[in-house]
Order: C-alpha cells, then sequence, then structure tokens
C-alpha cells in the first residue's frame, strides 16, 4: 500500500514543483510582453508604416490575390545617413555615461559608510536618501534654474563675497545638464550598492588584513570585487533612464547638450512626423537593449565558467 501511494505523491509533488516555478517565471514574463514587447511593436510598425495625413496605411495588402507587405525602411536610412541624428545619439550616450560614473563616484562611498554606519542608524540614512522624492521631479529641477541661473543664487553670493566680478555662465550648458541628472539620478546609484554591501561579510576583510593586506588593498580586492552586482544594477538604473532623459535637457540644457529625448519630442510634435519619431525611438531602445543583453550573456557565461 505504501509502495503505491509514493510514486502518485511524488508525482504530484513534482507536478506542483514545476507548476510553481512556470508561475513565478511567468508572471514577469507576461508583464513584459503586456508592457514593453507589445508597446515596442506598435512602435516598430509606426516607423515602417507610411502615414496618409493623420492615417497609417496597414503593412499588408492584398491585390489581386497577392498578399504584399509593404515596408517603409527610408527612415531608418535617412537616421543612418545623417549626421544630425548620429551627433544626437552619440552625444546622448556620452552624457549617460558621465552621469553614471559621476554618481558611481558620489554614490560608493555614501552606501559604504551606510552599510558600515551603526545599524540603528542606518533607517534615517535610507529615508535621507530618498527623502528628494517626497518632491515632485519638476519642482527639483526648477530649483536647480533658480541656483544655477546667471542672477541665481550662486553667482549672487558669490559676488557678494567677493569671489566673483561677474556672472559666470552655469546655466544652458553641459555642466548644468550633467549636474540636474546627477542629482536626479544618484539615490538609483546608492540603494543598490547599499543593498549589497550591507549582506557583504565583515570577516572577509578582518581575514585580508590577517594576512598583511593594507586596508586600501583589502578594499579594492575585496570589497569592490563583492559589490560588482551592486554596481551593475546601480549603472544600469542610472545609464537607461538618463539616455532617454528629456525634462532635465528641456530645462537645463541648452543647444550644446541637444539629446535623443528632445529629438523625439521635435519629430512628434512639432514636427508632427509620427513614422520619424517612432524610427528614432526604435533605434533608442536597440541602443540599450542590445548592449544590455549581450553584457548579460557575457556575465551568465562568466558564472557558468567560474562555477565549473
Amino acid at each position: 500500500m505504501t509502495t503505491a501511494v509514493k510514486p502518485v505523491s511524488f508525482l504530484h509533488d513534482k507536478l506542483t514543483g514545476a507548476w510553481g516555478k512556470n508561475a513565478v517565471i511567468g508572471v514577469p514574463l507576461t508583464f513584459l510582453l503586456i508592457f514593453f514587447l507589445l508597446p515596442f511593436l506598435v512602435v516598430f510598425k509606426i516607423s515602417v508604416s507610411e502615414m496618409d495625413n493623420v492615417v497609417f496605411k496597414d503593412l499588408f495588402v492584398w491585390a489581386d490575390g497577392v498578399l504584399q507587405l509593404r515596408l517603409k525602411l527610408g527612415n531608418y536610412l535617412f537616421i543612418a545617413l545623417d549626421d544630425l541624428y548620429f551627433q544626437t545619439y552619440l552625444s546622448s550616450l556620452r552624457f549617460a555615461a558621465v552621469t553614471t560614473l559621476v554618481c558611481l563616484v558620489i554614490a560608493y562611498p555614501f552606501a559604504y559608510f551606510m552599510a558600515r554606519s551603526p545599524a540603528d542608524k542606518r533607517p534615517a540614512l535610507l529615508m535621507l536618501v530618498m527623502l528628494p522624492f517626497w518632491t515632485s521631479f519638476l519642482l527639483r529641477v526648477y530649483a536647480w534654474k533658480m541656483l544655477l541661473a546667471d542672477s541665481g543664487v550662486f553667482n549672487n553670493v558669490a559676488m557678494a563675497m567677493g569671489l566673483l566680478s561677474e556672472p559666470v555662465k552655469m546655466m544652458n550648458t553641459p555642466f548644468s545638464l550633467v549636474l540636474g541628472m546627477v542629482y536626479t539620478y544618484v539615490p538609483f546609484m546608492i540603494l543598490p550598492l547599499y543593498a549589497n554591501l550591507v549582506k557583504m561579510d565583515l570577516s572577509l576583510l578582518e581575514a585580508a588584513l590577517d594576512l598583511g593586506a593594507t586596508p586600501w588593498q583589502a578594499f579594492w580586492r575585496i570589497t569592490v570585487p563583492l559589490s560588482k552586482s551592486g554596481i551593475i544594477a546601480g549603472s544600469m538604473l542610472v545609464f537607461i533612464p538618463c539616455v532617454g532623459e528629456f525634462v532635465i535637457p528641456e530645462l537645463l540644457g541648452g543647444p550644446q547638450t541637444l539629446m535623443i529625448g528632445r529629438v523625439l519630442w521635435d519629430e512628434f510634435f512639432s514636427n508632427n512626423d509620427w513614422p520619424m519619431a517612432a524610427t528614432v525611438a526604435v533605434v533608442m531602445v536597440l541602443l540599450i537593449i542590445v548592449p544590455l543583453a549581450l553584457f548579460n550573456k557575457y556575465q551568465a557565461e562568466s558564472t557558468a565558467g567560474g562555477r565549473a
């Protein structure tokens, strides 16, 4: 009797475990399918469609018993051959990379000392990091306009103290753009780093010091490698939204800080050229997704090789 029930119970547990595993994986995949892949396909369809006034022509046309697929690829060729779009994409990637690097330099020491602070003080420090989110994003960006303007707070204080004889141009420059994005996105770098560093086993550092390593050597050879996942997560959280940022370049940047988010706005609402705007959006997504997918594949292969 026992031998008859045991295989049935084992099969039931196996099926239940498989169902639970598929459900856990299926929920995020379904979310991505509905809220990312389908909208992306809609945007891609618009990018290869011909526009007749305010109507998009169908991609599939049935005529004389023949089903034809009509894809307008001229917009993609135009972007590939036009130097302005190339420079705009390059500028967006450059500003996003600089912002990510500055955020990492600022956030790593901040997260490190948060993780090493007494446990009863960490919630207060985390609250201080998240405190800017309690204020409207637009209000915080407009506050920087008041601080950085030619007649703003910084210039007025510096001239009153005799440090400057005339205002320094800070607004509508690459400096103001990077400063605004760093201020906005540095919490997104701090939080993943803190979550990673706070879980680190401090006995590894003690062992390194006992073996003769200096504090700097212990930090560079143990702390930094163990926090690599936090560095990668924080960098992705900063870099990806910075590439397509529109509000900060619009309010704090200038003509020298043209980014792809502004080009998207102009194509959609100024030129009313939706296929071209959709093409710009598709290329921007591919510039982010393709390197990210290749990087994740490389990380997975490295992890598998290390385990082997």
